[in-house]
């Protein structure tokens, strides 16, 4: 594997780790939600500059439905980590208080909250996207060379169990609320213990990232 390659997954995984810890930002103090805020928007900043070409081939080629669908998701990841960036140095208590910044912080609140939950469903969707070359990837790294029926059948009833939490993740938290801005703050259960809350969200992450994939292979045959 070439080295940018490697870069590329490295800066991704990173990426994908952290999405559900910033999620978990009451629970984890909001120190520590700034300065990997700030190291996700670095690494954010490193994902388009490591795949800048893709920026360069906008205006070639053909649009396919399935080249619309992704053109339009990585535009609106963009808005969304504009729209964190912003709020989040407006909001900022440590990384950014340095910054003379004055007014606006309920503003800045609500686009916070509505960037960080667009955001988190959209680099799920941006994910599962490009989940076929993630997983191209993983059978080179693991030597799998040949198709397997029961294999096959063990991810897609992981998958389908994933979804199934992740709905039920979805609803319990009132997502919706918050994408929806029926909200204008964000309810936590503090005594949920912090593993039961990364399982909750990366099943939310799964069910979209499914959700994409299967889309993306049904627009793949029009």
């Amino acid at each position: 594997m070439k080295r940018q390659m490697k870069l590329k997954l490295l800066v991704d995984m990173v990426m994908t780790a952290l999405l559900p810890c910033q999620m978990a930002y009451m629970l984890i103090g909001e120190t520590a939600h700034e300065w990997m805020g700030t190291a996700m928007l670095v690494m954010f900043i490193v994902h388009n500059i490591l795949n800048r070409k893709w920026y360069g081939n906008l205006f070639k080629g053909r649009y396919s439905a399935g080249r619309v669908l992704r053109t339009g998701v990585n535009f609106m990841v963009f808005l969304s980590m504009a729209g964190l960036m912003v709020s989040g140095i407006i909001l900022s208590r440590e990384v950014f208080a340095f910054l003379p910044l004055e007014g606006g912080l309920g503003f800045a609140r609500t686009l916070h909250m509505v960037s960080a939950y667009w955001g988190f469903i959209l680099m799920s969707v941006h994910l599962g996207l490009h989940w076929g070359m993630v997983m191209n990837v993983v059978k080179k790294a693991a030597g799998i060379s040949s198709a397997s029926k029961v294999r096959s059948l063990i991810v897609r009833a992981v998958a389908l169990a994933v979804c199934c939490f992740g709905g039920y993740a979805l609803i319990r938290n009132n997502i919706a609320d918050y994408l929806l801005m029926r909200s204008q703050f964000v309810f936590f259960d503090m005594e949920m213990p912090l593993a039961v809350f990364f399982a909750e969200y990366l099943a939310m992450m799964g069910l979209w990232g499914c959700l994409a994939y299967y889309v993306d292979r049904v627009l793949a045959t029009c």
